[in-house]
């Protein structure tokens, strides 16, 4: 996949749909490829400084999102990538608009995809990222360079982190909970209270009781460890939109320069947020998992495996929807099956 967008650097097509599962590093290879087209021809301190902000994701003409409710893609949000396509590049000779989730738009939001891609604006790229390519979009992607993305397995992250000087058990629980995306594993792999949150959703299990207190404090409980966990990476981010603010006129930069920070920052602790989740039900699902294998519980088989389902649907919803977050954890709590 990276060999068939570098090839296309020089020449690059109005539109291209990246498919493979989300976490397998589609976002870096999109960010690599509109660094690569937006700084070439420029000279080298121009084509660095513009490769920098590409990959930090404080580029203006490159959209990396859309703001969305849940996962899925609204027409709203399809016509308002339409008129940013259809404006001149504020800093750059073209514009680069990423579109994940491109295969859960909506009948009207696909209409309005397929109407622009079939009369692209020139100094647009579309870039559509999809975990697979519906029969129904087929006319879509005619329209669309298809980029098949490799899997990055886990293992391979934590290699690299481990090469990046972390210890090996911290890299493995940073990438198994990032699901392979390396530049959320590098956030999480630097917490050094990782480790205490993954044994706390373990625990979840065995601390059941059937009551809906208990699993009202529960809930409470690693819903307040995922805040602390993002405290730090809040903190971090106020910091730098509180320096780019004191220091934009300066610089000469344009004033969007500061809402493409923000709304990149607000992305990205939506998707750490999400890790956090991910991390949680995974860990508790493996708790379940262990019940299957055990003598004791042979009678409870049924229940269990049921249970896993149960954790693999909740983060779908929390994923796919804009669901409220607290009530489908305790809803959650309320059907699993009580391991004494």
């Amino acid at each position: 996949a990276a060999a068939k967008l570098r090839a296309a650097v020089a020449a690059p097509l109005h539109a291209y749909l990246l498919v493979g599962p989300e976490g397998w590093g589609a976002r870096s290879l999109v960010r690599a490829f509109a660094a690569d087209v937006l700084s070439a021809g420029l000279d080298d301190d121009d084509a660095e400084r513009v490769r920098k902000l590409v990959l930090e994701d404080n580029f203006a003409d490159v959209v990396l999102d859309v703001e969305r409710e849940g996962n899925v893609l609204r027409i709203e949000e399809v016509q308002r990538l339409i008129a940013l396509a259809h404006r001149h590049p504020t800093e750059a000779e073209r514009k680069v608009l990423v579109v994940p989730g491109f295969d859960r738009a909506g009948d009207r939001a696909w209409a309005q995809l397929l109407k622009v891609l079939e009369e692209p604006p020139p100094s647009t790229i579309w870039m559509l990222l999809a975990d697979e390519i519906p029969v129904e979009m087929a006319t879509i992607t005619s329209r669309c360079v298809v980029v098949d993305l490799d899997p990055v397995p886990p293992d391979l992250v934590a290699d690299r982190l481990v090469a990046e000087g972390h210890d090996r058990i911290s890299s493995v629980t940073a990438a198994s909970a990032a699901a392979g995306d390396l530049g959320l594993a590098r956030l999480l792999v630097g917490d050094e209270r990782l480790a205490l949150r993954v044994a706390a959703w373990r625990s979840v299990p065995r601390q059941l009781d059937g009551t809906g207190h208990n699993v009202w404090r529960l809930v409470a409980e690693v819903r307040a460890a995922i805040d602390d966990a993002l405290a730090h990476v809040k903190s971090e981010f106020d910091a730098a939109e509180r320096q780019l603010a004191a220091h934009i006129d300066e610089l000469g930069l344009p004033k969007g320069r500061l809402k493409v920070m923000a709304d990149s920052h607000k992305r990205q602790l939506r998707k750490a947020r999400m890790a956090e989740l991910r991390l949680g039900l995974a860990t508790m699902a493996a708790v379940y998992r262990d019940g299957l294998g055990e003598p004791t519980l042979a009678g409870h088989r049924p229940a269990l495996a049921t249970a896993v389902a149960s954790l693999d649907d909740t983060y779908l919803a929390l994923l796919e929807r804009n669901a409220n977050e607290a009530l489908q954890l305790q809803a959650l709590l309320l059907r699993l099956p009580i391991l004494a």
